[in-house]
């Protein structure tokens, strides 16, 4: 048996769980498979690169590679010796690489996430900004590891290696340590002020605290893992924490979107019905908040006044005002991944009458206002008109 089993094993079959989960979970909420995202399936890529990094790091544990340890005598290898550590090498070429990939498919997913939850909201620069750090760092870090540190390409597993960047890859693991960790932080930073403004349970924020704390085990295990490559090359230690860094990663992106399924199954509450500092969880459109915002429509007060320069002649101002935004279409629209703000329902109306004006200024989309002619004599059921339409609006909107 290997020197990571059973450890391994528990984790790799606690991925595919969790995997399956969140797949089922995305096909309940968009009704389709059809309908799954792009980063449902870079995330079946990514658990596709893991079983051939799980698979290829089992092998590596117990073979050798082209990494001679200082004062060995490379002239006394055989050649079935020579063969061995060829194969070797190239395993290790094929770990590191699956690990990489693995872990920056990860990223992107989890970036991918936040892209949508933040789409409404000032995170949203951060979260543009954090991915093309992400991939540029992948990008240039391939570029150093498979065309700069080491030349020709075959001294990789070359026994003995001319190079010692080529053994040891001292230089690519230093450059993969500094943009890993570093996008790994920011990654991870980028959730925490909704975490702290969203208003939930305690029980739900303890289930997210704890998602937050595997991924920063995640960190831990990056660390880890480098730390034995540099200060125990020759050992196997490293690979366990390779193997430990890649499945927290993976798990703390997927955890966060297998609650569909896992409501259903306990019958759970509905963790949107919640408000973010004033704004709107999808599906959290709360009778409430309605109803806070149609008392404000309710205050304004449009005041009609005859102006004695224009021979008492005033207008009707006639307000319709029409949401092209239906509040059911709110009720489950990425529900554990969109934050929306609040409809724009609220109608701010102005009246310059001090130099016989009487045009109106609208914020508010989907609004009209019609003016004719009318006689003093009317104003004051106009009035009554206005203040009667704003609560038939009310009575509408509480209806829906």
């Amino acid at each position: 048996m290997s020197t990571l089993e059973p450890e391994s094993a528990i984790w790799y079959a606690t991925c595919w769980l969790v995997l399956i989960t969140r797949l089922v979970s995305r096909k309940l909420h968009h009704g389709s498979w059809k309908a799954l995202s792009i980063d449902d399936y870079l995330i079946c890529v990514a658990m596709i690169s893991m079983t051939v990094l799980t698979g290829a790091t089992h092998i590596v544990v117990s073979s050798s590679s082209n990494l001679i340890a200082p004062g060995e005598d490379t002239s006394t290898f055989s050649a079935d010796e020579i063969r061995k550590r060829i194969f070797g090498s190239k395993l290790v070429l094929v770990v590191e690489q699956m690990q990489c990939i693995t872990i920056w498919l990860v990223k992107a997913c989890l970036l991918l996430m936040y892209k949508r939850m933040t789409a409404l909201l000032p995170q949203h620069k951060i979260v543009i900004i954090v991915s093309a750090y992400t991939a540029l760092g992948f990008v240039v870090m391939e570029i150093l590891y498979l065309g700069v540190w080491c030349r020709p390409f075959s001294q990789y597993w070359a026994v003995p290696s001319s190079n010692p960047q080529c053994s040891a890859a001292t230089n690519h693991l230093i450059t993969n340590t500094v943009l890993n960790i570093s996008s790994d932080i920011m990654i991870i930073a980028i959730p925490m002020p909704l975490l702290f403004k969203v208003k939930l349970p305690r029980k739900n924020k303890a289930i997210l605290l704890g998602i937050f704390l595997i991924g920063t085990f995640n960190i831990v295990a990056a660390v880890l893992n480098k730390y034995y490559s540099f200060t125990h090359p020759f050992g196997v230690e490293w690979t366990a924490w390779y193997l430990r860094e890649s499945y927290t990663a993976f798990l703390c992106a997927n955890l966060p979107l297998t609650y569909p399924l896992v409501q259903r199954i306990f019958k759970l509450k509905n963790w949107s019905h919640h408000s973010y500092s004033g704004r709107y969880l999808s599906g959290s459109l709360q009778r409430s908040a309605w109803q806070s915002g149609l008392r404000s429509q309710r205050k304004s007060r449009i005041e009609l006044k005859s102006n004695p320069q224009h021979g008492g002649i005033s207008k009707t101002v006639s307000v319709n005002v029409s949401n092209s935004r239906n509040v059911h279409d709110l009720q489950r629209s990425e529900s554990e991944e969109r934050i929306y703000g609040p409809p724009t329902s609220r109608i701010e109306l102005e009246q310059k009458a001090l130099d016989g004006r009487t045009d109106q200024h609208l914020w508010a989309p989907g609004v009209s206002i019609e003016m004719s002619p009318s006689s003093p004599a009317s104003a004051k059921a106009e009035s009554m008109t206005t203040t009667g339409s704003i609560q038939s609006l009310e009575d509408a909107h509480v209806r829906q």
